[in-house]
């Protein structure tokens, strides 16, 4: 037999069964521990990892009912709960190695043991080691690429009261399996609250699935969620899960789920309902297990009330609804927002510190964000890059002008000041924040026209 074999330990108190065991799997390249005292069982797990445990069922004279076997079979599985055990015993039946199974054992033989029974028992035994092995380092790796990419979205920051009711919202429902819609505008953070609810969840060790809903074609939608077999499309070479599959024991996060179409709604709605998917082509349902958040820019209530969205959908998937201020209504948070992003890019990107003048703080807080925070970070990541001093000032940040100022200068009212200040803007926005192009088209030095932009808050 050519199988070879890794780490065993065997536990007996018959010398005569040790010795067999040690001289017939030396033969098949094994490492082979024995011991007669289970008592010291605790400290050879502590200095050594096996990949198959041989254990007697019984230790005591006259002793058949194999109690000990299955205290130190629980004793195993709890300093090595990936432990891969086979017990051994000369007065087993059906009932017993039931119950040895039932109890976390691998296998079961008997003594006498056959040693071609014994050696393909312990064959599998290695395979499903190296089987079990394998999980854990991929879970392993999951847990750290999903912490890795959790960094991007670790620091959620706000102070301002509207904030304060969603921190107090994610720690109350985020232990629980409750169902999750979040609603904000584009660039509120409705992801960070999505991996927050996660992070904090029971789930946190499971993977965070992530589906763009509105990037779905209608001929995507199933087969990405619920998976394929092999050959229910053209394209369909392979059998492949589909996200839920994907997610369960985890958290699945459907992002702008509003984007759906009725007949899309109520696909989902029976997936949902019945916790079970179909992949294509296949009639063999499938359960999952997952924890549903949801998140959406859109007026999902008054779709609801106008019929282009399922209320009974809604209704599954919003058991607890968390809203998101706009940035424009947070502006106390707006200083703190600007000291994390700029210490964060200029980290990546191997700046000196900066800070941020008081003059370009004023503007940033005047500005009504149409991008929410996202734009805001984007705005200091320009920052960062394009401008090498210590102090960012107001000329570092342009913004794209109205829809309305674009085709020419609009003013609400003549008054000169205002005046000064949307032609010093046109032009800053024209020359994309040069300072000496603007300056130099408006008719002013750089240092006459970096004073009105202090007096503007530009």
């Amino acid at each position: 037999m050519s199988q070879k074999f890794g780490k065993i330990l065997v536990v007996d108190d018959d010398e005569d069964v040790l010795l067999a065991a040690r001289l017939l799997l030396k033969q098949h390249g094994a490492l082979v521990h024995t011991e007669k005292d289970p008592e010291r069982i605790p400290g050879l797990l502590k200095n050594e990892t096996y990949d198959v445990i041989l254990l007697d069922m019984n230790f005591s004279r006259d002793a058949t009912g194999g109690h000990e076997g299955f205290h130190w079979l629980g004793r195993i599985l709890e300093s090595d709960p990936s432990a891969v055990v086979v017990l051994i015993t000369a007065y087993g039946d059906v009932e017993m190695a039931v119950r040895a199974i039932k109890a976390g054992a691998t296998d079961f033989v008997l003594k006498p043991w056959q040693n071609e029974k014994l050696l393909a028992t312990l064959s599998a035994a290695m395979h499903l080691r190296q089987s079990r092995r394998e999980v854990n380092d991929l879970r392993s790796r999951q847990r750290q690429l999903s912490a890795d990419l959790d960094q991007h979205f670790q620091n959620f920051i706000g102070v301002c009261p509207a904030m304060q009711e969603v921190f107090a919202a994610i720690g109350k429902v985020a232990k629980t399996d409750a169902n999750v819609l979040i609603l904000g505008e584009n660039g509120t953070g409705k992801e960070l609250v999505a991996r927050a609810l996660h992070r904090q969840s029971k789930r946190a060790g499971e993977v965070f699935i992530s589906v763009d809903m509105g990037a779905l074609t209608e001929t995507l939608f199933e087969s990405e969620l619920f998976g394929h077999v092999k050959g229910a499309f053209t394209d369909a070479k392979e059998d492949r899960a589909g996200r839920f599959e994907i997610a369960s024991g985890g958290t699945l996060f459907l992002d702008e789920i509003g984007n759906l179409s009725l007949p899309l709604q109520a696909k989902l709605l029976a997936v949902l309902e019945n916790r079970r998917v179909t992949r294509l082509g296949s009639n063999k349902p499938r359960p999952v297990d997952i924890r549903l958040i949801c998140a959406t820019n859109r007026p999902i209530h008054e779709m609801a009330a106008q019929e282009t969205f399922r209320r009974d959908l809604l209704y599954r998937m919003n058991t607890v609804e968390i809203p998101l201020p706009p940035l424009r209504e947070r502006h106390e948070d707006i200083p703190l927002l600007v000291d994390h992003f700029l210490g964060m890019y200029c980290r990546k990107y191997q700046k000196p510190p900066k800070r941020v003048h008081a003059a370009a703080l004023r503007k940033l807080a005047k500005y009504h964000w149409p991008g929410n925070v996202r734009e805001l970070r984007h705005a200091i990541e320009r920052a960062v890059i394009m401008n090498d001093s210590r102090t960012l000032g107001p000329s570092d940040f342009f913004f794209a002008a109205p829809e309305a100022k674009k085709a020419g200068l609009v003013f609400e009212r003549y008054h000169l000041e205002e005046v000064e200040k949307t032609v010093i803007q046109k032009a800053l926005d024209k020359h994309g924040g040069n300072v000496s192009r603007a300056a130099k088209e408006l008719g002013l030095t750089r240092t006459a026209l970096y004073r009105r932009l202090e007096k503007y808050g530009l």
